[in-house]
């Protein structure tokens, strides 16, 4: 049996061979993307939720390049996460580190995957009762962000779907609900 540091490696080579593959397959207009650049947060109170339903009217190539999109937004997520997980596993692993330090870490291991495995059961979910082409959900602290791929949007559908949301995560204090048009 492969020990876990080799398995680890292998993810990590493979992971990079994937980023590099895309990186150079990649449109290079993908900047002014309004799911990239629509990172504004609004100033609400801590107590009262937040709900933002966004409608873009990106008109570029509309199946090819929200299905990038969605792929290097994901991948993205994937990567910040991987990295987050490696400096936890170091700190799990220093012979430096405090038991409490160690524990620390962990924990938050924990809550980073309990996180991705609840962002891809929205994902799923939301998919499959909507009828959507493709949904992305990105939680961050008390954050989620829904960027949802369909023909036709609407305040109902944004409804619903927030309450999806509210149902998986509880704590979530902000949900934006972004449609993008689909080819």
């Amino acid at each position: 049996m492969l020990k876990k540091q080799t398995v680890w490696l292998l993810t990590m080579l493979s992971l990079v061979v994937v980023l590099s593959v895309y990186y150079v397959t990649a449109p290079k207009e993908m900047g002014n993307s309004p799911a990239l650049t629509a990172n504004e947060k609004t100033e609400k109170p801590a107590k009262q939720p937040s709900v933002a339903v966004e409608e873009t009217g990106a008109k570029e190539e509309p199946s090819t390049a929200g299905d990038d999109l969605f792929t290097a937004l994901r991948m993205k997520i994937e990567d910040e996460r991987s990295r987050l997980r490696d400096e936890l596993n170091a700190i799990v692993a220093s012979a430096n580190a405090t038991e409490e330090e160690k524990s620390e870490a962990l924990d938050k291991i924990e809550k980073l995957q309990a996180l991705s495995e609840k962002e891809a059961t929205l994902e799923t979910l939301i998919k499959s009762k909507g009828g959507y082409e493709d949904v992305l959900v990105r939680a961050d602290d008390n954050q989620v962000r829904v960027t949802i791929k369909a023909k036709q949007s609407s305040s109902k559908s944004a409804n619903e779907v927030i309450h999806m949301v509210k149902k998986e995560i509880p704590d979530a204090q902000y949900v934006t609900v972004e449609f993008q048009p689909a080819g």
